[in-house]
């Protein structure tokens, strides 16, 4: 059975950065290809990143290209998401999610059978 488990949110003024972090565990999770999502109050949950389980592709939405980035390391196994100059858009609970199968970008959240909890990021200005 995978587990997914974000940490690192908090507050953070405008400008700011900050690193996710979403630990995965159970069996063969290292060959999960892995996403972000996130979810902003009164919104729908809307996929933000991905990156292939062998970390060599990455898929952005245009809206955090420049100021996001998704890594992984497969040896813990650990997906990272990188957030720099944070904006009041930003806030939203942001999500870990994992799915088996071939490389590619998949901004549905049915495609993903794998989540974590969340965690808060908060942007003040």
């Amino acid at each position: 059975q995978v587990q997914l488990v974000e940490s690192g949110g908090g507050l953070v003024q405008v400008g700011g950065s900050l690193r996710l972090s979403c630990a995965a565990s159970g069996d063969n999770a290292s060959r999960l290809n892995m996403a972000w999502f996130r979810q902003a109050p009164g919104k729908n949950r809307e996929f933000v990143t991905g990156i292939g389980r062998s970390a060599g592709s990455t898929w952005y939405v245009d809206s955090v290209k420049g100021r996001f980035t998704i890594s992984r390391d497969n040896v813990k196994p650990t997906v990272y998401l990188q957030i720099n100059s944070l904006k009041p858009v930003d806030t939203a609970v942001y999500y870990c999610a994992g799915r088996w199968g071939l490389e590619g970008q998949l901004a549905s959240m049915g495609a993903y059978p794998y989540w974590g909890r969340g965690t808060q990021v908060t942007v003040s200005s």
